[in-house]
């Protein structure tokens, strides 16, 4: 059995229409799948792509394949998925995505600092008889 990591965001749907749509949005990491997240639409609809792509995604725009990510302003991130059937634009407030990203991320075991050893009074100085 494998780590599997969930999150349930909300987008929202960027239309020609004035207002956006807000969608139900399903992130989701598998061990067994290294380096990959989906995101599944509504309708049951997943795309997959690199885990490093949504990260770097945060930061500047980034593009591999049919998946353009970029960050919009300081709390927005929005994802751009191409497909035959036409170009699905979704717009994230960033927490939920550094949530997962944090949790994808592998646990590191902290190990206590390393403890000086007890210091030792400084010895008089050696005197001449």
């Amino acid at each position: 059995m494998s780590l599997v990591i969930q999150e349930h965001a909300r987008a929202r749907l960027i239309t020609d229409g004035p207002d956006p749509r807000l969608v139900p949005v399903e992130l989701r990491y598998d061990a067994e799948e290294p380096g990959t997240v989906h995101v599944r639409l509504p309708g049951g609809v997943d795309w997959a792509f690199g885990l490093d792509l949504l990260e770097r995604g945060l930061r500047s725009p980034a593009t591999r394949g049919d998946v353009r990510i970029w960050p919009c302003g300081r709390a927005q991130l929005v994802v751009e998925l191409h497909s035959p059937d036409g170009v699905a634009v979704l717009q994230f407030d960033i927490g939920p995505m550094v949530r997962f990203l944090a949790r994808t991320r592998p646990k590191t075991v902290k190990r206590p600092a390393p403890t000086a050893p007890a210091s030792t009074p400084p010895s008089a100085p050696a005197t001449r008889a």
